[in-house]
């Protein structure tokens, strides 16, 4: 029997593997989006085979995603693997999950802000300010 919720690779579009690959390492659509530096409706488009995102992009979506650039062009190569069965987790698993995902989160943001710093830090180096 089949499993109408997923897709199989012969049927799958660009916007189902990065719906795929997305959902896969719990990320929200708004999040991706941010982590690219792309509009949330930018990202919905890709999607939902409306537009296609340029080279820069699709690489970065490679490397967010952990997929193969080839595997998200095509469903060939390391992609996400199709689930076996549906688990079911308890609350509290369900709970241990939710902090992990947003610790993740904040560990990204406070990356990113430390990047900022760091280049206004740069920038202040370099016009002789210290």
């Amino acid at each position: 029997m089949e499993d109408d919720s997923w897709y199989s690779n012969e049927t799958a579009t660009f916007g189902d593997r990065l719906a795929g690959a997305r959902e896969y390492e719990g990320m929200s659509q708004a999040e991706l989006s941010r982590r690219l530096g792309v509009k949330l409706k930018t990202l919905k488009a890709w999607e939902e085979d409306l537009s296609e995102p340029r080279a820069n992009k699709l690489q970065m979506l490679s490397g967010v995603l952990n997929v193969s650039l080839v595997w998200l062009l095509t469903g060939e190569g390391e992609g996400v693997d199709e689930p076996e069965t549906e688990v079911v987790l308890t609350p509290e698993v369900r709970d241990i999950l939710l902090e992990i995902r947003g610790l993740k989160s904040q560990m990204t943001a406070q990356v990113d802000r430390l990047g900022k710093l760091e280049k206004a830090l740069r920038k202040k180096l370099e016009a002789g300010a210290v």
